[in-house]
């Protein structure tokens, strides 16, 4: 049976942290920023964590399990 082959867009877009989970960029922090408040864009700049329930997708996608 082949390897599993990694989806090239999730590759890029999380990271493994040290416990386990996985780290996401925020999103609504590319365009339309005039009407946005400083808060809400200093916030944006902040990154993530994936929710529980998506756990298994983002491990299928970056061929982990």
């Amino acid at each position: 049976m082949p390897k599993m082959k990694s989806n090239g867009s999730a590759k890029k877009r999380f990271k493994l942290t040290g416990s386990g989970e996985f780290k996401r960029k925020k999103a609504y922090a590319s365009h339309i920023l005039t009407k946005k408040t400083q808060k809400r864009k200093r916030n944006l700049r902040k990154s993530a964590l994936i929710n529980s329930a998506n756990m298994s997708a983002v491990k299928k996608m970056l061929a982990m399990g």
